[in-house]
């Protein structure tokens, strides 16, 4: 079940992206939109009520569900990239990250608020069984889930194509100025002024799979694709391991599944807004102003510090001494995950470094690369989270491949910022 999203949104990637390089952006967005919407429903219509069933069937739409999201990726970071200027470029891409910090917080909201309405309309006993509206419970805040994603259909599906794609892939500069002008309400002269290039499309006739595309571009769709794969691996152990950090937080009375639910989505309401979403924004405020590879750098090396901090000493303190201390480091991987390479190797510098014809190609290959490290961090530590001994381990390991982080961000990362798409190609 946990690698089920993640092996589907690598898939998800590569293809969309490579569709995006051959159809358009905009028509490939608005399917993995449509597909977004369609898993998350049937996720929670998934068949049976027995264990195995369910499972099963939950499974199927998961690995739907994961498609779609991974085709968003790179669709919305080179779309974001293709409309933005030079100057606030990375502010633009990242803000749209951003939004994934928000959307933490209500998918929590609305577990609470299930919950709550489901605990006092059952009366559920704390120690009986598990009351049979439980069921329709989690099958309720799947389906939600739905209801954001719908709402912006009708946008998406307005939004023309990127000029950068008429103009460079399509080669119709007549139609991507007329598009910019739409969008932008500006001059053709404006328009010429900020991006010249784009309006002179002359682009290499190499294919991807080619000894040119791997001269030219091989090194930099290695950096991300690497950066991306350790990321990964970090991040979404350290969120495995957060059920052994909220036990020492519930509450120790027996509690109803509801209830337990709701605590549990509580304390991810307080991580997404102490550490979460500031450092999405700091990201924000940060990224036009110090550049991609020092935000990454820094990232990756406060997470490693953070890390080792918790993994060496945790036998011996932090098992049994899961304090505010604790909470403090544990909640500043976060913080600068986000800050750092989460935003930068995950969604901006693969928008920025490939040739038009191979944006969203390349970037759903990165992605895919971060996929299989997210599996990897998902279901090769999931064993980890469960004993002391394993955990303590497993914390030091991340710390060492948050350095490696570094050292591919400092050897090979490209600095992007302040320069046009054209310029980076």
């Amino acid at each position: 079940m946990l690698a089920a999203a993640l092996l589907g949104a690598a898939i998800g990637q590569v293809v969309f992206g490579h569709l995006g390089d051959r159809i358009g952006r905009r028509r490939v967005y608005g399917f993995s939109l449509f597909l977004m919407i369609f898993s998350s429903i049937w996720c929670g219509f998934s068949a049976c009520t027995s264990r195995s069933c369910v499972l099963v069937t939950l499974g199927f739409f998961r690995f739907a569900l994961g498609v779609g999201i991974g085709g968003d990726y790179p669709l919305s970071a080179t779309i974001m990239s293709e409309f933005a200027n030079r100057h606030t470029r990375g502010a633009f891409i990242a803000a749209v990250f951003s939004m994934q910090g928000f959307g933490i917080l209500v998918s929590s909201a609305v577990t609470m608020a299930v919950c709550v309405v489901f605990d006092r309309a059952t009366g559920a006993d704390p120690v009986g069984e598990t009351p049979q509206e439980a069921d329709l419970a989690w099958r309720l805040i799947l389906v939600l889930a739905a209801v954001p994603a719908g709402l912006t259909f009708y946008w998406r599906m307005m939004m023309p194509e990127t000029a950068r794609f008429t103009a460079l892939v399509e080669k119709n500069v007549e139609q991507a100025v007329r598009d910019m002008q739409g969008v932008l309400a500006v001059s053709l002269a404006q328009i010429a002024e900020e991006e010249e290039e784009t309006l002179s499309p002359n682009p290499a006739s190499y294919p991807l799979l080619s000894g040119e595309f791997l001269h030219r571009h091989g090194r930099d769709l290695f950096a991300c694709a690497a950066a991306w794969f350790l990321v990964d691996v970090v991040f979404y152990s350290i969120n495995l391991f957060q059920s052994n950090i909220y036990s020492h937080y519930l509450p120790k009375h027996h509690m109803s599944v509801f209830e337990e639910a709701f605590h549990v989505a509580k304390l991810q309401v307080i991580i997404a807004v102490c550490s979460t979403i500031p450092g999405y924004f700091a990201a924000v405020y940060l990224i036009d102003r110090t550049g991609r590879v020092k935000i990454q750098l820094t990232g990756f090396f406060i997470m490693a510090l953070g890390l080792l901090a918790i993994g060496i000493p945790y036998k011996n303190f932090w098992r049994n001494t899961t304090n505010m201390g604790f909470m403090v480091l544990y909640s500043l991987t976060f913080f600068f995950a986000n800050l750092g390479p989460n935003t930068t190797t995950t969604f901006i510098v693969p928008a920025e470094l490939f040739p038009a014809r191979f944006r969203a190609t390349c970037h759903g290959i990165s992605g895919a690369a971060g996929k299989l490290g997210a599996v990897v961090g998902s279901v090769g530590f999931l064993r980890a989270s469960t004993t002391g001994e394993g955990m303590a381990a497993a914390l030091v390991i991340l710390g060492g491949i948050c350095v490696v982080g570094m050292a591919v961000t400092y050897l090979l990362t490209p600095e992007t910022m302040g320069r046009s798409l054209e310029e980076n190609e």
